[in-house]
């Protein structure tokens, strides 16, 4: 019988300890190591009982050169890409021209950003023309059915007519939108490989589990495994899948690192809650252009995408004093913002710098040229600087 032991991982890198620290010796992250329970594999392992070529047919082998799975690479076939069409033009620009068969996709953002109704919204556009699964780890299927029986209301047809409740069920592409709310891998796997769907969305990767490991869900082991088991069986299929992921209180996706690594790319999904535009932005992407930005209204029939950006980034069209308009790339796009700046008496010893959209470092830099070239003297004021409508500019 296999022994098992306690190994305790840091939830911030992946690293493993046999014995718990405060903080973490790799990241140097605190109170981040938890404990897990692993059982040690047997002596025998199942490659090794494999019977071990005699020297001579290895040498053969060798002198003859014959591959057994691997292929010259202009022997590869070549097949065309056919990219899926998420619904939303500013959501296929982010990815590159839309979805590719057999790609992961990973989405994160704060909570309560509204990862999940844009997810629920594109799945309704891309029921209408391929299959699409939507597996539901955090809500049950009743919550999933209201969240999307009240945004097909109201971008549809009234709600007080009672005939708008069966025209939402008889609409098109209802039909090849499937829904599972389980947290279950092995049933997720399983319904993935019997309807083999073109799109596959899993909401979110760390509440699903499995059984196989002892850990708690959304712990490293078992976000890594789950992340494993679906990129196999994406890429055999040539589902194109879609992972919601959480972020930690610095902003960064949780999880293991080589959750980032193994998808094909990652979507951070950004805004203030309490702001009604949200921005897409591209980190990774192995199929289009990185830091690619796509920007969405929140409104009251849910997301709705911005054609125009700079009209969100721009405060006013009349000048004003201590405003200045700039144009900047944001991937593919240039973007008209506006900079916002102030200046004001400081009444403490040292003057205050804060800069909003901006790095503080460029904005130090730029008052230190200003009062060393133009003669201002900026150290006795406190200076503000932000970019109108909330949008970082590198």
């Amino acid at each position: 019988m296999a022994k098992s032991h306690s190994v305790f991982v840091c939830t911030s890198c992946g690293a493993q300890t046999r014995q718990f620290f405060g903080k973490c010796s790799s990241c140097g992250s605190w109170n981040t190591l938890i404990e897990q329970k692993q059982s040690s594999a047997p002596a025998a392992d199942s490659r090794r009982r494999r019977p071990v070529a005699a020297a001579g047919e290895l040498k053969g082998e060798l002198a003859g050169g014959r591959p057994k799975r691997s292929e010259p690479i202009h022997a590869v076939g070549e097949r065309p890409l056919q990219r899926l069409a998420s619904g939303y033009a500013e959501f296929d620009r982010v990815l590159g021209g839309g979805l590719v068969p057999g790609s992961l996709v990973l989405l994160g953002g704060d909570p309560g950003i509204g990862k999940s109704t844009l997810l629920l919204q594109s799945c309704r556009a891309m029921a209408a023309r391929t299959s699409v699964l939507y597996v539901s780890a955090e809500e049950s299927a009743q919550q999933v059915k209201l969240r999307w029986r009240r945004l097909a209301e109201m971008g549809e047809s009234p709600p007080e007519l009672p005939e708008a409740q069966e025209s939402l069920e008889q609409a098109p592409g209802v039909a090849d939108l499937q829904l599972l709310a389980e947290t279950d891998l092995e049933l997720v796997l399983q319904e993935l490989e019997s309807l083999r769907p073109a799109v596959a969305i899993i909401d979110s990767i760390q509440a699903l589990h499995d059984a196989e490991l002892g850990s708690a869900p959304g712990s490293v082991a078992q976000v890594r495994e789950c992340a494993a088991a679906l990129a196999r069986i994406a890429k055999r299929q040539d589902t194109a899948l879609l992972l919601v992921g959480h972020v930690t209180k610095e902003g960064a996706l949780a999880g293991p690192k080589v959750l980032e690594h193994l998808v094909d790319a990652v979507l951070t999904f950004e805004g203030d809650r309490f702001a009604s535009h949200r921005l897409l932005r591209a980190v990774k992407n192995r199929f289009g252009a990185t830091h690619e930005l796509g920007v969405f209204e929140m409104r009251d029939r849910g997301l709705a995408e911005v054609s125009n950006p700079s009209e969100l980034f721009l405060g006013s069209e009349e000048p004003s004093a201590g405003t200045a308009t700039i144009v900047a790339c944001e991937g593919t796009r240039p973007l008209v913002v506006e900079l916002q700046a102030l200046v004001s008496t400081t009444s403490y010893a040292s003057p205050r710098r804060s800069a909003t959209g901006i790095a503080a470092n460029r904005l130090h830099q730029i008052l230190a040229v200003l009062e060393k070239h133009l003669g201002l003297p900026l150290s006795r004021f406190d200076c503000y600087l932000a970019v109108a409508g909330g949008l970082e500019v590198e």
